[in-house]
């Protein structure tokens, strides 16, 4: 799935992934792929910020 998200940081409003990580948390304690999950997800959020940022400025 990271690759999918990387495929899509182009494109993928941040608000996007917040709301997979708030989804993952919604269940409580993280399993260990939840963390992993979680650690993808955080670098694909600021990868989708970084772009947004980039395209205002």
């Amino acid at each position: 799935m990271s690759e999918q998200l990387r495929a899509e940081n182009r494109t993928v409003d941040p608000a996007v992934i917040n709301c997979r990580i708030r989804a993952l948390w919604a269940s409580g304690e993280l399993t260990v792929e939840g963390r992993a999950e979680y650690g993808r997800l955080l670098v694909a959020w600021e990868e989708a910020v970084r772009g947004e940022q980039q395209l205002a400025a």
